[in-house]
């Protein structure tokens, strides 16, 4: 591949980051229901970091 090929390739982004948040997300609302706060504290923090990185990736994919 030359360097003209890899800078004409759209960036192409997938919802993978969203979905596995909201994922997370339930899991964190089912485990602080039953009690798991510990649980439902760290699946909320991953949530929330999956929820930047798709933010991040969609502000790159927009300005290029």
């Amino acid at each position: 591949m030359t360097f003209e090929q890899v800078t004409s390739m759209p960036l192409v982004m997938s919802g993978e980051f969203l979905q596995w948040a909201v994922v997370f997300f339930v899991i964190a609302i089912v485990a602080a229901i039953v009690g798991a706060r510990g649980v439902a504290g760290v699946t909320m923090t991953v949530a929330k970091w999956f929820v930047i990185i798709f933010l991040v990736l969609a502000l790159v994919s927009l300005l290029l």
